[in-house]
């Protein structure tokens, strides 16, 4: 039997410099680039909206004034500003900054270049059904390299039988690509470091603790992150 959604509140990261997707984002933040009709970040948050959840917390930094006008617009989901205009605070900075606005624990967090077609259930219902608090500090969508389009990586996480994770081995090739979707726990954030710092810190201390588990993606995944791979992605988003 399904789960209800383990929390009504996203975190979408949207405050990167968007070095990758240059020149397009000179002028503007990568959230905003347009992929099929729509900006990027829209995609993200029209997902959550098609999945139930009413809140929404993005930080910003890069360009932060065309973000904070571009979401004003937006009626649903409800959107909360994480001002990260002073510093860039990364990834797992930008999660802890964020945690005051976050008040439900588990919650959900997704980049916002993220593109996907869901499986035969949505993502957010998919991790709901898996979530574990006991067991779990976060939960994180993994997609295989057959799922994954566009992708030119080695891959990023090994996962065992009963899902539990590890990062992919040096020199070797991972059979799972982080999507950019996972359940965090609030308990994944104590005694982080403060200023800017990458999620991956917060990752390794769980797997060093058992605690960090993945969930294979039933649907499809588009990377997104460099201005070549918008073409061959939209492409794809009309034949499926």
């Amino acid at each position: 039997m399904s789960k209800p959604l383990v929390s009504d509140v996203a975190m979408v990261l949207s405050a990167g410099l968007g070095k990758r997707m240059r020149p397009l984002t000179a002028t503007r933040p990568k959230p905003l680039v347009q992929v099929a009709g729509k900006p990027l970040i829209d995609h993200a948050l029209d997902k959550l909206e098609e999945a139930g959840l009413a809140r929404a917390v993005v930080n910003v930094h890069y360009l932060a004034d065309a973000m904070e006008a571009y979401l004003a617009q937006r009626k649903s989901p409800a959107i909360a500003i994480s001002d990260e205009r002073a510093q860039l605070l990364e990834t797992g900075g930008g999660m802890v900054k964020a945690l005051p606005l976050l008040a439900t624990d588990p919650f959900f967090c997704l980049n916002s270049d993220n593109i996907w077609l869901d499986g035969p259930r949505n993502v957010f219902a998919h991790l709901s059904d898996h979530w574990d608090a006991e067991r779990m500090d976060a939960l994180l969508l993994l997609v295989p390299h057959a799922r994954a389009f566009n992708y030119r990586g080695k891959g990023d996480f090994h996962m065992d039988a009963l899902g539990r994770i590890s990062r992919r081995r040096t020199g070797r090739v991972a059979p799972f690509i982080y999507s950019g979707i996972q359940i965090v726990s609030h308990r994944l954030l104590l005694d982080a470091p403060e200023g800017p710092f990458g999620t991956m810190v917060l990752w390794q201390r769980a797997i060093e603790e058992g605690r960090l588990y993945g969930l294979s993606h039933q649907g499809l995944w588009y990377e997104v992150g460099e201005p070549q791979m918008i073409a061959p992605t939209e492409a794809a988003l009309k034949r499926d």
